[in-house]
C-alpha cells in the first residue's frame, strides 16, 4: 500500500511517500480502508519524537481517520465489512489502510462525508471535553479562546457559543478573526496588534474572563492568567507556540482561579463511557447542522507533509484533511 512514512525523527521535510506492507489486524482490531485523515498538531509532535506516545520507526503519522471496514479481527463482532467508520488510530492514518483497536472505532451516521468525519473528533472532542467536563462552562459566562482560528480553537469558539457563553476570540490576524466571527465569536482581540491584558479588561468591564481555553502557550499565557475573573478556570490544552510557559503561582492564589489540564486522548481511554457519550452528542449536533468543521484545505496523500508544515507555520485556518 502507499503511505507517508516517518523513517527518521524530524520535521515534515523528512517524511517519505512510498510503499509499505499492508497492516494485519490483530484479534481485537479492525482493518480500515482510509478515505480521509484529519491533520492535527499531535501529528507534528509525533514525527519529531516529542509526543506522549512514541511509535517505533518506521511509522505513518495521522491519528484520526474515516473510511470503510475491510477486515475484522477474530474477536470483533460489533462491526461489519463495508461499514463506514471513524477511528482514533493515534498514528498510521496517512496511508491507504490502517489497523485500529475496535474500542477506538465508531460507526458513522449515514450520509456523513468522510472529510467531515475525519476532521471532527480530535478538535471538537478535545474542545467539548475541555469546556464541558473540565471547565463546567455555564451559560452567560465569558470564554476567552487563544489561537482561536486553529483547529481546536475554532471548535472551542463554536462550542462555547452553542453552550451559551459570551465568546472572545484571540488570534494573530484580521483574516483569522473574521473566520472566528463567522463561527459565532462575540468579540475579538488581535494579540499581535493589541495588548491582550488591556483589551480583555476593556471588553469585560474590568471583571475578567471566566474561562480561558489555551492551546497555544508561550508569551500570552501569563497575560491571560492575569485577566481571569474570580474563580475562573484556565484550560491548558497544548503548546502550539512551542514554548511551555512558566506561570507565577501567586496568580492562581490571588485570582482564586483553577489551572486545569486537558488531555483528551487519555480521557477517551480512561473514561471511555463518558467520552463515547460526548462523541454521540457531537455527532447529533453535526447531523442537525449546529456545528460544522471548517476545512481550510484538502491535501492528497503525497501532499500530507505540506499539511503538517502549514500547522508548524501557523498558516492553517481551521482544519486540514488528507484525502486518500
Amino acid at each position: 500500500m502507499k503511505a507517508i512514512l516517518c523513517k527518521e525523527f524530524g520535521g515534515p521535510e523528512k517524511l517519505v511517500f512510498g510503499d509499505t506492507l499492508d497492516p494485519v489486524p490483530g484479534p481485537k482490531q479492525i482493518l480500515i480502508a482510509v478515505e480521509a485523515c484529519g491533520v492535527n498538531f499531535p501529528d507534528v509532535l509525533i514525527i519529531q519524537n516529542k509526543y506522549q506516545f512514541k511509535p517505533e520507526l518506521p511509522f505513518s503519522p495521522g491519528g484520526e481517520v474515516a473510511g470503510s471496514v475491510i477486515s475484522l479481527g477474530s474477536e470483533v463482532t460489533n462491526f461489519q465489512i463495508g461499514q463506514q467508520v471513524l477511528a482514533l488510530c493515534g498514528w498510521g492514518g496517512f496511508a491507504e489502510k490502517v489497523a485500529v483497536d475496535a474500542n477506538r472505532v465508531f460507526a458513522l451516521p449515514s450520509g456523513l462525508p468522510p472529510e467531515i468525519a475525519a476532521t471532527t473528533l480530535y478538535t471538537y472532542g478535545t474542545s467539548y471535553h475541555a469546556l464541558k467536563d473540565r471547565a463546567n462552562l455555564q451559560p452567560e459566562e465569558t470564554l476567552l479562546v487563544l489561537g482561536a482560528a486553529g483547529g481546536v480553537g475554532l471548535a472551542a469558539v463554536e462550542l462555547g457559543k452553542l453552550m451559551g457563553a459570551k465568546v472572545i476570540a484571540a488570534a494573530s490576524s484580521e483574516e483569522k478573526l473574521a473566520l472566528c466571527q463567522e463561527k459565532g465569536a462575540d468579540l475579538t482581540i488581535n494579540y499581535e496588534m493589541e495588548d491582550l491584558k488591556s483589551r480583555i479588561k476593556e471588553l469585560t468591564g474590568g471583571k475578567g474572563v471566566d474561562v480561558v481555553y489555551d492551546p497555544v502557550g508561550g508569551k500570552y499565557t501569563e497575560s491571560a492568567v492575569r485577566s481571569m475573573a474570580w474563580k475562573g478556570r484556565y484550560l491548558i490544552v497544548g503548546f502550539a507556540n512551542g514554548e511551555i510557559p512558566q506561570i507565577p503561582m501567586n496568580l492562581p492564589l490571588l485570582k482564586g482561579c483553577s489551572i486545569i489540564g486537558v488531555f483528551w486522548g487519555q480521557f477517551s481511554t480512561l473514561e471511555a463511557k463518558a467520552s463515547f457519550q460526548n462523541t454521540q452528542q457531537l455527532m447529533e449536533w453535526i447531523q442537525v447542522g449546529k456545528i460544522r468543521q471548517h476545512i481550510g484545505r484538502s491535501y492528497s496523500l503525497e501532499e500530507a507533509p505540506e499539511a503538517l508544515q502549514a500547522i508548524l507555520d501557523r498558516k492553517m485556518l481551521g482544519k486540514g484533511v488528507v484525502m486518500i
